[in-house]
């Protein structure tokens, strides 16, 4: 359903039913500090083509064919920790892996569908990515299996986890 173009509001204005329906929905990105408080706050009422921007990790969402999905990368975390556990607020983010050891990424069920995390591997170190709690189900490389860990074994390469269903991911990349 198409508005009626764009209005400038002043603050403090009271808006009609019809002003809501006729102009702001062409001209209005609502802002949510997290995914799971735009999903507390619009349950069900979700349509193609809403957005959101969730001030956690400055993440800009279009509502699309059922899901939110990221529009920008907001970061690259670099690291030579051992071990890194993967959090909501890294949703969409770049992990580049410079250790010369080898890191375990664990990735647990934390992300809306559509989200993804990418890893480099500019290290030395090989970089294996884990399923985490919540995960129910874990595949790429033609296996599958909350069990099964993805090596990222050469240097340079690079590998995305992506969740695809309700504690579903796919490992998808230079991994084994």
């Amino acid at each position: 359903m198409a508005g009626s173009g764009w209005r400038t509001f002043t603050s403090g204005a009271v808006l009609t039913a019809a002003q809501v329906q006729d102009f702001l929905q062409d001209q209005v990105v609502q802002v949510y500090a997290t995914t799971a408080a735009r999903s507390s706050a619009l349950g069900t009422a979700v349509s193609n083509g809403m957005m959101s921007f969730i001030t956690t990790g400055s993440q800009l969402d279009v509502y699309a064919n059922g899901a939110w999905t990221g529009l920008n990368y907001t970061s690259i975390t670099n690291s030579t920790v051992s071990a890194y556990t993967v959090t909501a607020a890294d949703h969409n983010r770049t992990f580049v892996s410079a250790s010369t050891a080898a890191q375990t990424i664990v990735v647990p069920d934390v992300f809306e569908i559509g989200e993804r995390f990418d890893v480099v591997r500019d290290g030395a170190g090989t970089v294996s990515i884990s399923a985490g709690t919540g995960v129910t189900t874990w595949a790429g490389a033609g296996t599958a299996g909350t069990a099964k860990s993805f090596a990222m074994g050469t240097q340079y390469s690079a590998a995305s986890v992506i969740k695809v269903a309700a504690n579903s991911y796919r490992v998808i990349g230079a991994v084994a």
